[in-house]
């Protein structure tokens, strides 16, 4: 199962980001079709209450994914730079250790959501009508937290360790197992959400299996260890995990502010819209982990490129690295953002019917909602950059404008100022206000002038 070794030191920047990037980036539509083709299922065999059932279960299970993705990413930053350093042994450790936090953080999460579903999906801003959908949903969908959560970290160490064919392919069988499983349980079974998430949880652990056995057996720098349960050993996990916390922090919150998008434009569809309202932002949502993937798959593609060099002290080699992924991260916006402004009534009729009425609210709504995708790229792109660097304030202080500080703020203002237009405005208004700051930041810093990519002095 060994894949030729990647030489991070020497490569070409562009070959080496190629031989990462599209594998990554197949592999996570992959994972985006896992929850897409759900939302196919379902909204031809439940109907849009049932699309609007899942979407609002989603912003607790993308928060848990940040978990994951978090831990994914700040592991995967320290064991590249182990690796520089030619520390193997602490890179096996980190990948570990990263697991071993995220299988607690699973059991316990989804412990507690099969324990209470109805108060979850209160919590969550379920309606009467739907309570029974997302309740259903949240039950049978809780097994897949732990495989998703591993999945989460082992495609970091995958790609890390030389193997982004492979990452891909966890992904990729996922997605398959999925599709049948959904056809099955949705149609013949009749079985509903309920089975749309069960068929969820077992295709997630078929992908999970493949990863961590890799690890487990295959892997050569990256491959789990044994670790000791004495006094001093646990101060060091903790210790590395809280480092690993850190720098994936940027990483979290980016997985928030898609759980805060979809928790905040289910409550305020809900208040101008009602139901069908809810149902039509389900559907841009089911689209919108294509575009945050695609954003993800530059950046952790780029990632262990940026640091490895960072940690050899390679300064041009990082920038030449970051100009490849904005380059990247630009033509990918375009192309997102073309297919939701011209091709609307296209991408609503794969899940409803085009007279639906959440149909024709979603069609009314697409080409505004889309016009943002180029900066919502770009601004993940430029987050993942100085979390390689280890540069966690910067990561953070843009992660957070993008959630947080300007996306709500959009949501509660823009529906009062141009209504229903306003509500598919808020994602674009607020990642366009991200990208003007991270513009400022750059030019108070001097840097656009002379290196617009990157800051030198951490390399000092």
């Amino acid at each position: 199962m060994g894949e030729q070794v990647i030489d991070f030191r020497n490569g070409k920047i562009t070959v080496l980001f190629k031989q990462l990037f599209f594998p990554t980036v197949l592999g996570m539509l992959s994972m985006s079709a896992v929850t897409t083709i759900d939302g196919i299922f379902v909204g031809h065999g439940v109907g849009s209450d049932g699309i609007a059932a899942v979407n609002i279960c989603v912003p607790l299970l993308m928060g848990l994914m940040g978990v994951g993705l978090m831990m994914g990413s700040g592991c995967s930053v320290m064991a590249s730079i182990y690796l520089s350093q030619g520390k193997r042994l602490l890179a096996r450790i980190g990948v570990t250790q990263a697991l071993l936090f995220v299988t607690l953080i699973s059991l316990i999460a989804g412990g507690g959501v099969m324990v209470f579903p109805e108060r979850v999906a209160r919590l969550l801003g379920a309606s009467e009508l739907l309570m029974p959908m997302v309740v259903d949903y949240l039950v049978w969908f809780a097994p897949s937290l732990l495989f998703e959560l591993w999945m989460a970290v082992a495609l970091f160490a995958l790609r890390l360790d030389g193997a982004p064919k492979l990452a891909m392919w966890c992904n990729v069988i996922a997605a398959v197992v999925n599709i049948l499983l959904d056809w099955l349980f949705i149609f013949p079974f009749g079985w509903g959400v309920r089975g749309a998430a069960l068929a969820t949880s077992v295709s997630c652990l078929a992908g999970a299996a493949v990863a961590v056995v890799y690890l487990g057996v295959f892997a050569r720098n990256t491959r789990l260890c044994v670790l000791r349960l004495n006094r001093k050993d646990c101060l060091l996990w903790i210790r590395n995990t809280v480092a690993q916390c850190k720098i994936g922090l940027s990483t979290l919150f980016g997985e928030m502010t898609m759980a805060l998008l979809l928790f905040v434009g289910n409550h305020v569809f809900m208040h101008y819209l009602g139901d069908e309202g809810v149902g039509a932002f389900g559907l841009s949502c089911y689209f919108l982990p294509f575009v945050f993937m695609i954003g993800n798959a530059i950046a952790q593609s780029v990632q262990p490129i940026i640091s490895y060099n960072f940690g050899t002290g390679s300064r041009e080699r990082v920038h030449t690295a970051l100009r490849v992924s904005v380059m990247a991260a630009v033509g990918c916006g375009v192309v997102s953002t073309a297919g939701f402004v011209f091709l609307p009534e296209v991408l609503v009729g794969v899940f409803l019917p085009l007279d639906d009425a959440a149909a024709r609210i979603a069609i009314d709504g697409f080409p505004y909602y889309g016009v943002g995708f180029v900066f919502f790229i770009l601004n993940l792109t430029i987050i993942g950059y100085y979390q390689s660097i280890e540069r966690i304030k910067p990561a953070i202080t843009f992660a957070m404008l993008r959630g947080l500080f300007f996306l709500v703020p959009c949501f509660v203002v823009l529906p009062k100022v141009a209504g229903v237009t306003g509500i598919w405005l808020a994602l674009p208004v607020s990642e366009i206000l991200t990208s003007l700051c991270m513009v400022v930041m750059l030019w108070k810093q001097s840097l656009l002038p002379h290196s617009p990519y990157g800051n030198t002095h951490v390399f000092e």
